[in-house]
């Protein structure tokens, strides 16, 4: 029974169409007590008809009903009878409801003084009111009213329940697609500055393994051990970020590169050619992954553009210092300018990518030109992380 009620709710054409029939039986047994059977059997049919399509065209509806309803009446006049006996009218409080409930209180209100002059008009031409008693009569309309009220009150409520849970579905879509987002970005992100240090450390490594194969094997050779090594560290970061990918993300996952991991990689840019100096005070190692990460990357993709942009015999001054509440990193280089076109071209993506890092992590980067000519990058990181 159930599943029968919830299936009508979902179709009102069936549900009024029944109603309608129903009040069209019902109408219809009552034409044995009538002199002018034909005329009251074709109201019987005609007066339940508006119900059908009530609640997909209300006002006309309504309208077409009370038209039937004095339509009826005159008809009555015209022919002797009383037409009081037709239940089919009960329509006129089904649809004084239906407007209220579904239109507005404006328009039932309308219908109601519309109902009122058909009954004042029913009680002078028959001399007997629409359902033989007035009292009545109103207290359908009242009831009815009343109905309307509470199913209007609570349409209006499953209408915002159900424009929340539309208004928190489109949230939920939102927030997930930000958060693709966000994952697209921070992965491509560490490729970038996976690929493109160890890329641009093993094209400079490779150009001065050429340039002193024959003249400087021992030269070529560490040149040559370099590249190796470099793409061994490239190959391993990949990895690690492609498990990332395929596991649920998780901090420890991030690797902790502390200050082991700057030293390393200054050592591998010395290798490379870059003269480093490096200078690292307070505790390094202790601090969130994340944190770690994003100095790790700074310092790299700083180095990485050092070599790649301040000309021959390039210079590096790498200073990481951890204060009471953030870590202060800063990079500053020769200044040299290059002869000609660097040999390796950038994707202009690299300040950008520290950028997006430096603001992920709640800090501040600042990257250009020292009055006497250096390029320094500069960026601070909270440490606010360990304790949240």
């Amino acid at each position: 029974m159930r599943r029968f009620s919830l299936w009508l709710r979902g179709r009102p054409i069936v549900a009024d169409s029944l109603l309608a029939a129903f009040l069209m039986v019902l109408d219809a047994l009552g034409v044995g007590n009538e002199h002018h059977k034909a005329s009251y059997l074709v109201f019987s049919l005609l007066l339940p008809v508006p119900l059908i399509l009530r609640r997909i065209y209300p006002r006309a509806m309504a309208a077409a009903m009370f038209l039937l309803s004095v339509l009826c009446t005159l008809v009555g006049y015209l022919v002797g009878d009383d037409t009081s006996g037709h239940v089919a009218l009960i329509g006129l409080g089904v649809m004084l409801y239906t407007l209220v409930a579904y239109v507005g209180r404006r328009d039932g209100l309308i219908y109601l003084v519309c109902l009122a002059v058909d009954l004042g008009l029913s009680l002078l031409i028959l001399s007997e009111p629409v359902g033989g008693d007035i009292a009545l009569v109103f207290a359908i309309y009242a009831l009815c009213w009343t109905l309307a009220e509470f199913n209007g009150a609570r349409h209006a409520y499953d209408a915002e329940v159900a424009a929340r849970l539309a208004v928190a579905d489109y949230d939920k879509e939102r927030r997930a697609h930000e958060a693709v987002a966000a994952e697209r970005t921070r992965i491509a992100r560490e490729l970038h500055d996976v690929v493109a240090h160890a890329v641009s450390v093993i094209i400079v490594q490779a150009d001065g393994a050429k340039y002193a194969l024959r003249h400087d094997p021992d030269t070529a050779e560490r040149a040559l051990a370099t590249i190796a090594g470099t793409g061994r560290d490239a190959l391993r970061e990949l990895r690690r970020t492609v498990a990332l990918l395929r596991t649920e993300h998780a901090p420890e996952l991030l690797p902790q590169h502390g200050s082991a991991g700057i030293a390393r990689l200054a050592e591998m840019m010395r290798d490379a050619g870059l003269a480093v100096e490096l200078e690292l005070t307070g505790e390094l190692d202790d601090i969130t992954p994340e944190v770690s990460l994003g100095v790790h990357r700074i310092v790299q993709e700083s180095l990485t553009n050092t070599l790649r942009h301040a000309g021959s015999s390039p210079k590096a001054t790498v200073r990481v210092h951890r204060r009471a509440d953030d870590i202060l990193i800063e990079v500053t280089d020769s200044g040299g300018v290059p002869v000609e076109e660097p040999d390796i071209p950038g994707t202009g993506m690299g300040l950008v990518g520290m950028r997006e890092r430096v603001a992920v992590l709640g800090g501040t980067l600042s990257a250009g030109r020292t009055g006497d000519g250096r390029w320094r990058v500069s960026a601070t990181l909270p440490l606010r992380a360990e304790t949240d």
